[in-house]
């Protein structure tokens, strides 16, 4: 896994570049970034329009240090096929689950884990008890 990590790094091409439009059309979303010309890879100048590109970005704070990420719907699906997480809850399949997850965070989906700041911070507290066995009170 080291080496296929080390050789992916090789192939990425890296660069900065700023975010200046998302629209959508019929076939997806179409995401537009400006790059500073001193930036900008050669490679990339000379692929061809339509070129496809696997893509990971990380958000650079002001103090350059990076933004994470939490996705937590993704993790919330992850965690109630888990047999060890269904037996911390009490539960014995992932739909029993998924209802008594959703049950304790106060939501009626877990996509609703996407905007609900109280349900955010209910799974996040969930999840800390769940991996610590440690109550966490977020007040």
């Amino acid at each position: 896994m080291v080496i296929l990590n080390i050789c992916l790094l090789n192939m990425a091409l890296q660069f900065e570049a700023r975010k200046v439009a998302l629209k959508q059309d019929r076939t997806g979303y179409v995401l537009t970034l400006a790059l500073h010309p001193d930036e900008i890879p050669e490679e990339l100048l000379r692929d061809f329009v339509g070129a496809r590109y696997g893509c990971a970005l990380v958000r650079i704070q002001d103090d350059e240090s990076p933004t994470e990420y939490i996705n937590r719907v993704q993790n919330a699906g992850m965690l109630c096929r888990a047999e060890e997480f269904q037996n911390f809850l009490g539960t014995l399949d992932e739909a029993s689950t998924a209802t008594e997850l959703c049950k304790r965070c106060g939501i009626g989906s877990r996509s609703e884990l996407n905007g609900n700041k109280e349900a955010q911070i209910a799974f996040d507290a969930l999840v800390f008890e769940y991996k610590t066995g440690v109550t966490h009170d977020p007040f």
